[in-house]
């Protein structure tokens, strides 16, 4: 054998032991199979987060490294894997598809179609995690995002690119708070996500319905995992419902994304972090649950390069309690909180929203000027008749003045209540502000203070148009527009004063 036929050989050897030592990092074999999870052996190179496929055609995604094993969360409850089936590294994460066929849609976790119209036609794959935007890559909020809940955008304004938190006890309107609001984007040029998270199918049935009705699904997308869907699918909901924001976000589009709600994220996480034996630490919670929505909102914003992405996440607190450990973790990373209030529900108050509780660090900054002139003072006189009601249940004697920001107090709550799935433009808002700041409502009984001021809308909306519309285009109201609407106002009360005063 000459040298030339030994050289070829140990080629061949070199060659073909590299093979197999590629073939062995790729491949390995389940040991234990578990609750929509299960644990690998001889995948010596996967990393966190890899997609693997299994050899019956399941695929999962990997959540935890251990020395010799790593545990895979299975994406498919309907196929089963077996012990020592065969499991193959792919080299990507996973990712979901995006497109604009995705509007109007229902969808699954995974990106896939639950409404039964038929398939959607995907534009392309992208993954759910990514870099967020740094501070260079983002501009201060300058515009309004209007909810049409007169509450909200008055005393607590909420701009395009702002993360609002929405808290509550259970059965508070939190939802309806968020509904109200997809539906005043109509005809707005704002795409919204609406991402559902362990909630009863019927639930989700039914504001699918509502958005239709609506005419608001034009313009939604819902992303549901329902509460028989395994941990992983609620896990990925927000993150999946985030990417495919993003994807509008690049189009130069402005997004209202809402979270519905993050506490079944936090549990269902709790839950696969219990399957994989990782310490828990405060009520159960693993250590990184702080970091598991701080990614996910911060990548939220108002970008330099076109676009934004408003975020809403809810959260359900247990007694009001605020100072759990989910909910204090979402108020340190959002922007602000909304809060509704059970004993504010509960006395007919609809949306229960807590004015004092209830804050907006940057949406002020969005505000249009008309608005910022109508309610300059009224939190504070909102917060001084909760005050003097609160002294008044004492049975002790008030004096006129208190008397009278009781009764003004009480006009106020009244013009803020507003019905469900109708919302109120800001020239109407504006309107409806203009006639409690000048004091047109203090002479009415309250039960009818609500119904003067929506005639009183309608009065200058038909007679005098020019000024509704002026103020509509320019989002202020000038020192002659306001002497014009003291005019109309004044002749109003005397024309259309109703009946029962």
């Amino acid at each position: 054998m000459d040298i030339k036929s030994v050289d070829i050989l140990s080629l061949f050897e070199e060659s073909l032991t590299k093979n197999q030592a590629v073939e062995f990092a790729q491949i390995g074999k389940v040991v234990q199979v578990g609750d929509a999870h299960c644990t690998a052996y001889g995948l010596i190179d996967a990393v966190y987060g890899e997609m693997v496929e299994f050899e019956g055609g399941n695929k999962g995604i990997i959540f935890d490294l251990d020395d010799d094993t790593v545990t895979i969360f299975l994406l498919y409850a309907h196929i089963s894997v077996a012990e020592h089936e065969i499991v193959k590294r792919t080299g990507a994460v996973f990712k979901t598809p995006v497109g604009n066929g995705f509007l109007g849609r229902v969808v699954n976790a995974l990106g896939s179609p639950i409404d039964g119209l038929g398939p959607i036609a995907v534009e392309e794959y992208r993954p759910i995690e990514k870099v967020i935007p740094g501070i260079i890559e983002r501009t201060p909020i300058n515009q309004s995002l209007e909810t049409g809940t007169l509450t909200v955008d008055a005393l607590i304004p909420i701009g395009k690119g702002q993360r609002e938190l929405i808290i509550g006890n259970r059965s508070t309107g939190k939802t309806s708070v968020v509904l109200d609001a997809i539906l005043h984007q109509k005809d707005k040029n704002v795409i919204c996500v609406y991402v559902s998270i362990g909630h009863r199918q019927a639930n989700i049935a039914r504001l699918v319905n509502t958005l239709r009705m609506f005419g608001a699904l034009d313009y939604t997308i819902v992303i549901s995992a329902d509460a028989s869907e395994p941990a992983l699918d609620k896990y990925l909901a927000p993150y999946v419902g985030c990417t495919i924001a993003e994807f509008f976000k690049d189009q130069k589009k402005d997004v209202l994304i809402i979270y519905d709600d993050l506490s079944n994220h936090a549990i269902a996480y709790r839950e696969m972090s219990l399957l994989m034996r990782r310490a828990p630490g405060r009520e159960a919670y693993p250590g990184d649950v702080f970091y598991l929505h701080s990614r996910l909102l911060e990548r939220a914003g108002k970008f330099v390069s076109g676009g934004s992405i408003t975020a809403l996440p809810i959260v359900e607190v247990q007694s009001d309690d605020i100072t759990a450990y989910v909910p204090t973790n979402l108020i340190s990373i959002t922007d602000g909180q909304i809060f509704l209030d059970t004993k504010l529900f509960n006395s007919g108050v609809r949306p229960a929203i807590n004015v004092e509780l209830s804050v907006s660090r940057v949406g002020g900054a969005a505000q249009t000027a008309a608005m910022k002139k109508m309610v300059s003072a009224l939190k504070i006189e909102l917060a001084q008749y909760q005050e003097l009601l609160a002294f008044s249940q004492f049975g002790s004697e008030l004096d006129m003045v208190s008397q009278q920001r009781l009764a003004r107090g009480a006009r106020i709550v009244e013009l803020l209540k507003q019905a469900e799935h109708a919302p109120i433009s800001f020239v109407d808002q504006v309107l409806m502000l203009f006639l409690l700041k000048y004091n047109f409502l203090d002479t009415l009984k309250q039960t009818v203070v609500r119904e003067f001021a929506i005639q009183f809308i309608a009065y200058i909306q038909l007679s005098y148009s020019q000024v509704y519309n002026t103020i509509k285009e320019s989002g202020d109201i000038t020192d002659e527009v306001l002497q014009e609407l003291m005019a109309r106002a004044q002749e109003f009360s005397l024309l259309h004063r109703p009946v029962d005063l």
